[in-house]
């Protein structure tokens, strides 16, 4: 019964559009800023990433050393614009 109940409440929340789970960390105006940041050599990690609110991985999961996008990277700012 518990199961059933459940389902119907996760039923009920996507018809009103609502989705389940956190939201992620990493947003595009994050996205736009690791990029600048990345581009210059003197940055430095461990800072950029306290700064941002993200784990080292994935910073480098979305922006690539030389501050280039990397897929995930491509994929956020896409669903963004």
């Amino acid at each position: 019964m518990i199961v059933e109940r459940t389902k119907a409440g996760i039923a009920a929340a996507r018809a009103r559009g609502r989705n389940g789970g956190a939201p992620f960390k990493m947003t595009a105006a994050k996205l736009r800023l690791a990029q600048a940041a990345m581009g210059k050599p003197e940055t430095k990690i461990a800072p950029l990433c306290r700064e941002l609110g993200v784990s080292r991985q994935t910073l480098y999961r979305h922006v690539a050393p030389d501050g280039a996008l990397r897929e995930h990277g491509a994929k956020l700012l896409g669903s963004r614009i």
